[in-house]
């Protein structure tokens, strides 16, 4: 359980640090033919081809496609007490540290006449994707149309796998929470063939095509959000997830251990990685991850995703080789329970987000944090960022130049469009004070 990596005594370079991450067997390469093909499959037959794939890939055929208005109020009526609670407390929540996320607008004056105006106008439509398989996750409907609304998008759609355990219906759970904010376009569709209805939309059922997709998922749906780039915007190619913890000797073990736990229980190939500076510490972790992860409801899940090449307890000579291990590994999950967390926080480059201290676990940014738990997986913080309201967002810039400024400025667009070789670039200028051909 948790293979050894050991680093000290070296000082791998950034080259050779990435080639010694450990990663989960998983190729989105490999998908992209049949994720394409589904795809093409909705393009062609639409509704039919979604119905097709539901009976195929989630062993049932929905009634429909489309979730009726009245299962949606019904849901919402269904939902447990203490289920709305929680989801209402997550929803506020996630909406306050969302709105922080939202740049005001910027009026930058060049010179007297000479504006550039920065506003962030949000995509008109997305299409907001939330997993099925091994778990229920109406914290994911959340995380992704939160976000979504204090961004300012006017039309959400929101599509999640239909479950044979509901008579092809989505998880009354799902339907609930998203009636709950407010959502009235919900599809049980699911994988590659809902990425790409979203994309392209399906005319037979009123499904419009969407500006961005977003929302975890299987390989498939990684796939799928690879082919349909350039159609649309993506948020990123989720994968299997992954923590990294960074600890020294005044970690509390079990601490570590749980939740090193909590994360692998998602799925047989999630990373699951220690790195630490005390041999001690790994040892009496490795001692509690024992007892862990006999005594949780998942444990057969839990004990694969531990053994598997993707987990791994990484021993090095000190903090500074820790931080440098885990920008190379670039963590959906990065928690940092060592003495001086903020001098391993000031060396942090790449994360998809980062918990500080023994009681801030991954798990509370799961659910009840106010941060968003939509991240890039797979090494991916290292380039990208987690869901937030800037997903939903793109920066324009409006010019604003009156004649005098223009004409303060016209010499060195002349000269610049010259070296360019792009005359007619100067003389678009040149034409507005006088200089006819």
């Amino acid at each position: 359980m948790l293979r050894t990596i050991d680093l000290r005594g070296t000082r791998p370079t950034l080259s050779e640090l990435l080639a010694l991450v450990p990663r989960a067997a998983t190729d989105v390469a490999a998908a992209l033919e049949p994720a394409r093909a589904l795809i093409d499959d909705v393009r062609a037959r639409g509704g039919a081809a979604l119905l097709d794939q539901a009976e195929r890939f989630d062993r049932v055929r929905p009634a429909a496609v489309r979730v009726a208005a009245g299962e949606l109020a019904s849901a919402r009526a269904a939902l447990r007490p203490d289920v709305r609670r929680a989801v209402e407390s997550t929803i506020e929540r996630v909406r306050a540290a969302s709105a922080a996320q939202v740049p005001a607008p910027e009026r930058t004056v060049l010179a007297t006449g000479a504006v550039v105006e920065q506003r962030w106008q949000p995509v008109g439509r997305v299409g907001l994707y939330v997993p099925g398989g091994k778990a229920v996750y109406p914290s994911s409907v959340v995380m992704n149309v939160v976000p979504a609304q204090v961004a300012g998008v006017r039309s959400i759609a929101l599509a999640s796998p239909a479950q044979a355990a509901h008579g092809g219906r989505i998880h009354p759970t799902i339907t609930g929470v998203a009636a709950l904010l407010g959502i009235d376009e919900v599809y049980a569709m699911g994988g590659a063939g809902a990425i790409g209805a979203f994309a392209y939309g399906v005319p037979d059922l009123g499904l419009e095509p969407v500006q961005r997709v977003t929302g975890p998922g299987n390989v498939f749906v990684a796939a799928a959000k690879r082919v349909v780039q350039g159609v649309t915007g993506i948020d990123a190619e989720a994968g299997p997830t992954d923590i990294l913890v960074i600890a020294d000797d005044s970690a509390d073990a079990d601490f570590v251990a749980s939740d090193l736990v909590s994360q692998a229980e998602h799925d047989e190939l999630a990373a699951a990685v220690l790195v630490t500076d005390s041999a001690a510490l790994a040892e009496r972790v490795l001692e509690r991850l024992v007892i862990r992860a006999t005594e949780t409801r998942h444990s057969e899940r839990i004990r694969a995703a531990l053994d598997g090449a993707q987990s791994a307890v990484v021993l090095v000579d000190d903090l500074e080789q820790a931080a440098d291990f885990a920008n190379a590994f670039g963590a959906e999950h990065l928690e940092i329970q060592v003495r001086d967390a903020e001098a391993v926080l000031a060396r942090i480059e790449n994360a998809g987000a980062i918990f500080i201290g023994p009681y801030s676990p991954v798990s509370l940014g799961d659910y009840a944090a106010g941060s968003n738990h939509v991240l890039p997986t797979g090494g991916q913080s290292r380039h990208a960022a987690g869901l937030s309201a800037a997903t939903f967002l793109r920066p324009q810039q409006v010019v604003r130049y009156d004649e005098g400024a223009l004409r303060e400025v016209a010499p060195v667009i002349a000269t610049l469009s010259e070296e360019e070789d792009l005359p007619a670039h100067g003389e678009a200028v040149t034409a507005r004070f006088g200089e006819r051909r």
